[in-house]
């Protein structure tokens, strides 16, 4: 579902990809939130928890849960940045936790957590960016059910394939 808030989490996910000059798979993610000036920490959290987002002493800080495979903090951290960059008021007045990255939790089967939602179509720009996703030769014709293709995408650009069957099936 197209809202403004996902048109601007878009927007607001492939302006970082020009600001950084990234032309290539996999979108170096440490980098732009070092550039940002957000604090990324690690944390054996619940297995559940995924990772949370909060402002301390005006510094936005992501904590990331270490448990979890590579490309699952990947994405949290993107999925967290989101928050970061569109939701900050939020945060300014609370930690915002998440229980999973691609929640599929009654809410976000609903579509009815504008956040949740909005902070997922950034991370899945970020990470998987329109224009690297063309240069790679990947358009809305790809076929889903080829595994072997989607794993090997997944792979090049450091995501779970369940991440981008949900991106290329929004293209």
């Amino acid at each position: 579902m197209i809202t403004a808030g996902t048109v601007k989490a878009h927007s607001d996910a492939l302006h970082l990809v020009a600001q950084f000059a990234i032309r290539t798979a996999p979108v170096p993610i440490d980098r732009i939130t070092r550039g940002l000036g957000v604090k990324v920490q690690y944390g054996a959290f619940d297995d559940e928890l995924s990772g949370m987002a909060f402002i301390k002493e005006g510094v936005p800080i992501i904590g990331v849960n270490s448990l979890h495979n590579l490309n699952r903090q990947r994405f949290t951290i993107a999925h967290e940045l989101g928050h970061v960059r569109l939701h900050r008021d939020q945060l300014e007045l609370a930690v915002h936790v998440d229980k999973g990255s691609l929640r599929r939790d009654a809410l976000a089967h609903e579509g009815t957590d504008k956040t949740e939602i909005e902070a997922n179509a950034f991370a899945a720009e970020l990470l998987m960016p329109g224009p690297i996703l063309e240069a790679m030769g990947v358009g809305a014709d790809i076929d889903l059910e080829d595994d072997v293709l989607v794993a090997s995408l997944a792979k090049k650009l450091k995501v779970s394939t369940m991440a981008l069957q949900y991106r290329l099936q929004r293209l």
